[in-house]
């Protein structure tokens, strides 16, 4: 077996990429811009920065990024330390900078805690404004977690979301019968169905995963109609829909591999590379650990990407993890902080990093939709239009502190996963994720 992961991945090359070149040695794309002046803001005498950011899942996310880091301090003189946190401890150290008042000035947070403090944050506004109109406008998921609820307020900075389309083996899919990935339901289960009888199972993390158990969990509940609250924010959960999304669910479970419902974030890109499984959501980070290990790069021939089954009206349903870049107010630099935001943000710097990344963190300025990144590599087509997807933690309800503490308890992760595993029936999965809901909604 493999011992892969997604930390550690697109070491080979890396080097290439932070240098801003592309496999056979193309240069990065020009993105396209407006003639837009910044913001003027003058940055704090002797300031310095602390930054709290997700763990790299991608080796040149980390490795750019630093780099653009130590740009900014080369041109600005302010110091900045880089600070990065497992994925499972970003929240709690996020949440005792906001109690506390202190630690870091910006966090690199998911997409739900800017409003969780959005009265211990800064108006990021002016600045969310002069990259919309520099970079042809924000896409639509940005905007719905950038901004307070309701306002034209921005509270936070979308820097990239991660997909989670369908990754699959094509000849695996074509033994079992199927040219390509059924589009829907029903031919989505046979296709597992069929892999299972195979020899190679389905595998979806079940289990409390920031990226993968919540990427799985609520493709399933919106494709199939559902919403944990309406558009007033009353608890709506408990459904004909989400009770038939529980019922596919366990169906789909006989297909899996057992040891889902403690799977993290690493267990499916394991298991995948090991030949394990045939099916499972992954961003792009496991892509191109096979495609850039020599011992795996026959898998990443192998695999293929495709969209999850869409709604009824035919959206794409599939969750996306975001990156929400915030400034606590508690900040002694804030306008260090801005204009570190804006920096990292802008096309010398941003494209760099998505390039470097393979797309890994999906751009939320339409303009990067243009980067050599997507052209790169045909498969990785399915990644460009990751921050399009119409869906969001909370949906169909406002974004809030709510939603966000919902989503932190997994609320609608362990709803599938005990009706999935038979602990519960759908009806008493769905009684008990109500019941929790509204501790949170009130």
């Amino acid at each position: 077996m493999y011992d892969l992961t997604r930390r550690g991945a697109l070491t080979a090359g890396a080097g290439a990429l932070a240098a801003g070149l592309l496999p056979g040695g193309r240069a990065r794309a020009a993105i396209p811009t407006a003639n837009v002046q910044p913001p003027d803001v003058k940055i704090e005498s002797g300031a310095t920065l602390r930054v709290l950011r997700p763990t790299k899942f991608v080796e040149a996310d980390e490795t750019i990024f630093r780099e653009n880091t130590v740009k900014f301090t080369q041109q600005t003189g302010v110091q900045v330390r880089v600070d990065f946190a497992g994925w499972e401890d970003l929240r709690p150290q996020t949440a005792v900078a906001a109690n506390t008042g202190a630690g870091a000035d910006v966090v690199v947070a998911w997409a739900d805690d800017p409003h969780i403090y959005a009265d211990k944050v800064l108006d990021l506004t002016e600045l969310a404004g002069y990259l919309g109109r520099k970079y042809g406008g924000w896409l639509a998921l940005p905007q719905r977690f950038g901004k307070k609820w309701g306002t034209d307020q921005w509270i936070a900075l979308p820097m990239g979301g991660s997909g989670g389309p369908c990754v699959y083996r094509i000849s695996w899919l074509k033994e079992a019968g199927f040219d390509k990935l059924p589009s829907d339901h029903a031919g989505f289960l046979k296709a597992c169905q069929a892999l299972k009888k195979n020899g190679h199972p389905a595998g979806f993390a079940l289990g409390n995963a920031v990226g993968d158990g919540n990427a799985y969990c609520n493709w399933l509940l919106w494709s199939h109609g559902g919403m944990v609250v309406d558009e007033q924010g009353k608890v709506a959960i408990n459904s004909p829909e989400t009770i038939n999304a529980l019922k596919y669910a366990k169906e789909l479970y006989q297909t899996f591999i057992p040891g889902t419902l403690s799977w993290g974030d690493v267990n499916n890109n394991r298991a995948y590379a090991a030949g394990e499984i045939g099916l499972t959501q992954n961003g792009v980070s496991m892509y191109f650990s096979l495609k850039n290990d020599p011992k795996t790069a026959p898998v990443a021939e192998d695999t293929g990407m495709a969209r999850m089954p869409f709604t009824s009206d035919g959206k794409m349903a599939e969750n996306v993890l975001l990156l929400n870049a915030l400034v606590f107010r508690h900040s002694r630099y804030p306008n260090a902080a801005k204009e570190y935001l804006r920096f990292m943000m802008e096309a010398e710097q941003y494209d760099r990093w998505l390039v470097g990344c393979g797309g890994y963190w999906s751009h939320p300025l339409a303009a990067y939709a243009e980067s050599e990144v997507w052209k790169s590599d045909p498969k990785l087509a399915v990644y460009r239009d990751t921050n399009t997807v119409e869906f969001w933690s909370g949906y169909k309800g406002p974004i809030s502190a709510a939603s966000g503490a919902v989503a932190a308890d997994y609320v609608v992760v362990q709803m599938f996963a005990a009706a999935s595993s038979g602990q519960a029936t759908p009806e008493e999965a769905v009684r008990e994720a109500e019941r929790r809901a509204r501790r949170y909604y009130r």
